[in-house]
């Protein structure tokens, strides 16, 4: 449970509503003025004294009284003041507030040398979530602590308790944030749902040791299963979760997440371990290990390191298919720096390959190690730019070759930009060099490439104001890149780490075709390109972008990767891309790459997204990539009745014509509870089986959720969907 304390303003001002509107007092400016004395005596204003003096003295206040004793103030219809006791006896109509709660009683005893206020019969109201409640006695020291007998707590309005905390008694402390309980009975709906003997929680939002709401739900790969993570907090700097997991169909799987912040640094180490699994007969664990370090000199390191028992870890027990097609988990030490002029990585890399399609000989090379240091200077010497990119890098694998590569590549560039235009004529010598082993018979063991590459870049930026009543602008961003690199014969050089991407508009303008400099490909290429937009002249807001593009090649090209075709054609396909606002509610963007001729389509992407109402959204997408996929994809979070909504995904293989992932359910939103309860059915391991699950949360507001954790998986599969219903 959270407890957040309310602004002391909050509260002042609710306490002058309620002394102007119930009780009367002469002068109401007065509480304007207070806090003005020592924060250790006691101001007394009131609208009438009766003092007496002698061997019992005593003073009576009347027509409305106001207390004051630093950050906090009380008031009444009379009070009695005992000087010999020092206490201060507060009648009628009794209010109290401080920064952290606002009570009120129909009597209510102050003392001045403990500082203790004791209420009887009080109401309450504590943080700022609405919470409230009533207790049998209600006790505040001047220590900060707050005791209450007899207790009943909620955030929901007072016309409609439908969660209540009962307890024989509880006590707060604002300084250390934690509260404790005896007796604890949660009742939703009036019926009782939850009890025990002793509770522990914090008040603020201060980390507090103790046990987390309980996960439940059912899957038909596992069968039922139940979570009940405990939260240690074990310092200012550390803490740590871990979460019994127990699933009715393998046995009980023990996570543990540890985390820490140091100076400069961060990161988290998690360990899964499901001893001796009654579904395969074999023990399974996960191990996770981040960390970062940020350093003063410009340094910064980072650590990654995944492994799991099995390939079939995440089919069994991670729950999505975007965790269960995982293929291959990063080990990796990176080091790097960040400079004016210089940039340096050092990277050892290796994966742990857990797709069983995938053969040795196909698996990704380990870095040991990757060393890069790049330079720029700007606007140096004769006004040039000058670059040096430099990677040194030893490739290892069990299978097939291995070795040294040493590319340096050096640049010089001469860039003009004035209004409305630029051009960027610049030169490259790129060198490769190789130290290999296991190199095919008949090939050269220390193969080596270099090549000048040369290169213009031109654009201009055209505006003009629209004939619109509100003065949109309108632009034309034409753009041209030309690359002209030699022919050299490449096939002794091995492929290590180098692919031939999806053409894209970022690809168009790269002056290698190729992603890696395993290959470089001979070239006399002509990339261009406009882009058109509309802004509000106001705002900036961008309402609509359209680009197209296509490069055309001038002469053929001789470089390739093995398994792909020596010749790609005259020109490549067309892109293009076009984003709009229609309207503040409604956005649509397509992307499509097509060829000339009979070949069609290559892939293309569609998505609409019509939100009305932060309540109120439907997105619909499409994607198509020839010979490989064709989905659809229908989301949707919509009101149906009042305090009712509809949630739902649909995603569909046209190609496979069956969904790959299908969930529907229903949320329900009251002012201090929800409810959600979804059914999935989805593809759960990489050769197209089906899992399917069920899932219940209950939500009370300001406390806690309880049951399956229903949210992440909308949040996940609705694109703008927000879980935040406390």
């Amino acid at each position: 449970m959270l407890l957040s304390a309310m602004t002391t303003a909050e509260a002042q001002q609710r306490l002058q509503c309620q002394a102007r509107n119930q009780r009367p007092v002469a002068d109401e400016s007065l509480l304007s003025h207070l806090g003005t004395g020592n924060p250790d005596a006691i101001e007394f204003y009131a609208g009438e004294l009766d003092a007496t003096f002698g061997q019992n003295p005593r003073a009576n206040l009347s027509g409305g009284v106001v207390l004051r004793r630093g950050e906090r103030l009380a008031g009444a219809d009379s009070a009695t003041y005992d000087p010999l006791t020092r206490a201060v006896i507060l009648l009628g109509d009794v209010r109290y507030e401080d920064p952290d709660s606002y009570i009120s009683s129909e009597s209510a005893e102050f003392g001045y040398d403990t500082g203790r206020i004791r209420f009887e019969g009080a109401q309450f109201q504590v943080g700022i979530r609405n919470a409230r409640g009533s207790a049998d006695v209600l006790e505040i020291n001047q220590d900060g602590t707050l005791k209450l007998a007899n207790v009943g707590y909620t955030t929901c309005p007072a016309e409609s308790e439908d969660w209540i905390i009962e307890a024989s008694d509880i006590e707060l402390d604002s300084k250390t944030g934690i509260g404790t309980a005896h007796g604890v009975r949660l009742r939703f709906k009036g019926v009782p749902i939850l009890y025990s003997p002793y509770l522990s929680f914090p008040i603020s939002d201060a980390r507090k040791s103790g046990i987390l709401a309980p996960e439940f739900g059912s899957t038909g790969r596992s069968g039922n299963e139940i979570s009940l993570p405990y939260y240690w907090s074990i310092a200012e700097n550390y803490d740590a979760t871990f979460t019994p997991r127990l699933l009715t169909d393998r046995g009980l799987q023990m996570g543990t997440e540890f985390r820490y912040l140091l100076d400069g640094s961060s990161g988290s180490a998690q360990i899964e371990y499901l001893p001796d699994d009654s579904a395969v007969n074999n023990d399974r664990q996960l191990v996770n290990f981040n960390h970062q370090s940020i350093f003063s000199n410009g340094w910064r390191n980072q650590i990654e390191f995944r492994e799991v028992s099995d390939n079939q870890y995440f089919e069994d027990l991670g729950g999505s298919l975007s965790i269960s097609s995982i293929t291959h988990l990063n080990r990796s030490l990176l080091l790097d720096y960040f400079g004016d002029n210089w940039s340096i990585l050092a990277l050892f890399q290796d994966y742990q390959t857990i797709d069983e399609a995938i053969a040795p000989v196909d698996e990704p090379y380990r870095r040991l190690p990757q060393i890069k240091v790049d330079g720029f200077w700007p606007d140096a010497f004769m006004g040039l730019d000058y670059r040096l990119d430099t990677e040194l890098v030893m490739f290892d694998r069990d299978v097939g070759v291995t070795g040294w590569r040493l590319n340096t590549a050096p640049q010089v560039a001469l860039p003009i930009e004035k209004a409305g235009w630029f051009v960027v004529p610049a030169v490259t010598l790129d060198h490769t060099q190789y130290a290999l082993s296991d190199q095919t018979p008949g090939l050269n063991d220390e193969p080596s490439r270099t090549l000048p590459i040369a290169s213009l870049d031109f654009g201009l930026h055209f505006e003009r104001l629209m004939n619109t009543s509100n003065g949109r602008i309108q632009t034309l961003e034409p753009r041209i890149l030309y690359v002209h690199v030699p022919y050299r014969e490449q096939s002794d050089i091995p492929i290590f780490d180098t692919i031939l991407p999806d053409l894209n508009l970022v690809q168009l303008y790269r002056k290698n075709r190729f992603l890696g400099v395993d290959r470089i490909a001979d070239s006399d290429q002509l990339s261009i390109g406009i882009t058109s937009r509309i802004l509000e002249s106001s705002s900036g807001k961008e309402l609509m972008s359209a680009t197209i593009g296509q490069a055309l090649y001038l002469s053929e090209q001789g470089v390739n990767v093995p398994g792909q075709p020596m010749s790609i054609g005259d020109t490549s396909d067309y892109i293009a891309e076009v984003r709009f606002l229609l309207h503040d509610t409604l956005n649509f963007d397509v992307g499509h790459q097509w060829a000339s001729g009979d070949r069609g389509t290559t892939q293309s992407e569609a998505r609409l997204q019509y939100r009305p109402a932060t309540n109120k959204i439907l997105n619909l997408a499409y994607r198509f990539r020839r010979d490989s996929l064709e989905q659809g994809d229908l989301s949707w979070s919509w009101p149906v009745a009042q305090n009712w909504n509809f949630v739902g995904r649909y995603n569909f293989s046209f190609r496979d014509r069956e969904p790959l992932e299908q969930f529907y359910g229903l949320e329900f939103e009251s002012c201090c509870w929800g409810l959600r309860l979804v059914s999935r059915r989805f593809i759960s391991t990489r050769d197209g089986t089906r899992d399917s699950s069920i899932g219940l949360q209950l939500v009370l507001k300001g406390m806690t959720s309880v049951g399956t954790a229903a949210d992440r998986l909308l949040e996940r599969g609705i694109l703008g969907y927000s879980r935040n219903l406390n």
